[in-house]
């Protein structure tokens, strides 16, 4: 039987969302402004936008440029973040590179980037990629320098090699922090995706969004931010889910 504190739980994020658009609802009508539309005009203006063959390919597209950068990210950032953990030459070697480039924001990239790969897939998938890659590699590091050094005499002493230490040992004790990055990355993934999408205009959410702006279409513009909104939840709560089942082992009161 579910308790009135679990179903709590479970609602708050419904009720939160509530919140906010009722926050918003009695903000648009008190400012009464044309480029401030109410809650109730921006989600009245969403089924038009799903229901639009070009706007949902233009969706799609965003999330397919969304899922490669993201993918990629994560298969560079782990084993870089995994061997800077386990070893001092490279942590001394990537450290400072990774301290210079960290600060600076990745959409600023996006117009030097166009300049050389031109303002295609390519270009926004890589700024995609290097939103990604940082937390990514942070928090693969952090999880493998945790690593217990006992864990890896015990690994060595069984006739394990380097390499598989790393895979069977480091690797799975440094996985809660690892996706823990990855959420991180994932939220920067779909920011990313959208600014690349504003600067660079030629398809996607932000395409969307930006030329509804032009047009003076602000219940299109809002009705995107809730779309792009959702989007996040979604891909988070997904997200949650499947760490939830790949490290359960780390959950407190876990019992084997």
């Amino acid at each position: 039987m579910i308790t009135a504190r679990a179903l709590l739980t479970r609602s708050a994020p419904l009720l939160a969302c509530l919140g906010l658009l009722g926050v918003w609802q009695v903000a648009a009508l008190i400012l009464n402004n044309d480029s401030f539309p109410t809650a109730l005009e921006a989600i009245r203006a969403i089924p038009s936008i799903v229901g639009d063959k070009e706007s949902l390919i233009n969706i799609l597209a965003s999330l397919r440029r969304m899922a490669i950068g993201f993918g990629l990210a994560v298969m560079v950032s782990i084993p870089l973040g995994l061997l800077m953990g386990r070893s001092r030459g490279v942590a001394s070697f990537f450290n400072p590179l990774l301290m210079i480039f960290y600060p600076v924001p990745k959409a600023a990239l996006m117009p030097i980037i166009m300049l050389w790969l031109g303002v295609g897939d390519v270009a926004k998938t890589l700024v995609i990629f290097l939103g990604v890659s940082l937390p990514v590699i942070y928090h693969s590091f952090q999880g493998a320098k945790a690593v217990e050094e006992k864990m890896l005499w015990s690994g060595a002493a069984m006739g394990l090699s380097a390499a598989q230490r790393m895979v069977r040992i480091v690797l799975p004790a440094a996985l809660p922090e690892i996706l823990t990055g990855c959420r991180t990355g994932l939220v920067l993934a779909l920011i990313t995706m959208v600014t690349s999408e504003m600067i660079a205009r030629q398809s996607g959410a932000g395409n969307i969004l930006f030329n509804a702006l032009d047009m003076g279409q602000y219940d299109t513009v809002y009705a995107m931010i809730i779309i792009v909104g959702a989007m996040g939840i979604g891909l988070d709560a997904a997200f949650e889910k499947l760490r939830g089942r790949l490290v359960k082992w780390s959950e407190p009161g876990f019992e084997i």
